[in-house]
């Protein structure tokens, strides 16, 4: 995994809870946390964190990795404001995953394995997605999402009939959007 990933967690991390808080999970996880937004780290220690963490806030991991999403949404979007400028949904956003935004990451990050997906957008008032990834953290693309809903002014309203975390071959979500009154 690309250290991208967890400067991204430890800034969510620093922000939410605070300096000491990245420290102990790091401590409890066995890691020293020097990570280069280049370089490329064992999958395993994503997990430990995610586990650590899991446990100091007796949340389930995947309620740790969607928050870790939806916060990290935010300091994707200050990095990267150009990924997000030219549209004004979440919808056109997410459709454009495997055609700019992961060939973009590739290029800035070599060797980045990006999840894939597809798109049944036939629906106007639902997009289907699937997900394929074999770290299967289809919780954590649910957070980006989330995330992404948020940057947008928009709700979500997330279901997932299929998961990889389940047997499933691919992960599937239903996905509703709609603007929020201001």
């Amino acid at each position: 995994m690309k250290g991208i990933i967890f400067n991204l967690l430890s800034e969510s991390v620093i922000q939410e809870f605070g300096e000491n808080t990245w420290d102990d999970l790091l401590d409890a996880a066995g890691l020293d946390g020097a990570y280069t937004s280049l370089g490329s780290y064992d999958d395993a220690e994503i997990f430990k964190l995610v586990g650590v963490a899991s446990e100091k806030l007796m949340l389930p991991p995947d309620e740790v990795l969607r928050w870790f999403g939806r916060t990290a949404m935010p300091l994707l979007q200050k990095r990267y404001p150009g990924f997000f400028a030219t549209h004004d949904n979440t919808r056109s956003f997410a459709l454009t995953l495997n055609d700019i935004i992961h060939p973009e990451v590739r290029k800035l990050y070599p060797g980045a394995i990006t999840p894939v997906f597809d798109f049944d957008n036939s629906n106007p008032e639902e997009l289907v997605m699937g997900y394929r990834s074999a770290r299967k953290l289809c919780a954590l693309a649910e957070g980006f999402l989330a995330g992404a809903a948020t940057h947008y002014g928009e709700s979500l309203d997330f279901h997932q009939p299929c998961c990889m975390n389940r047997g499933d071959e691919k992960c599937v979500f239903n996905l509703k959007f709609a603007k929020l009154m201001k």
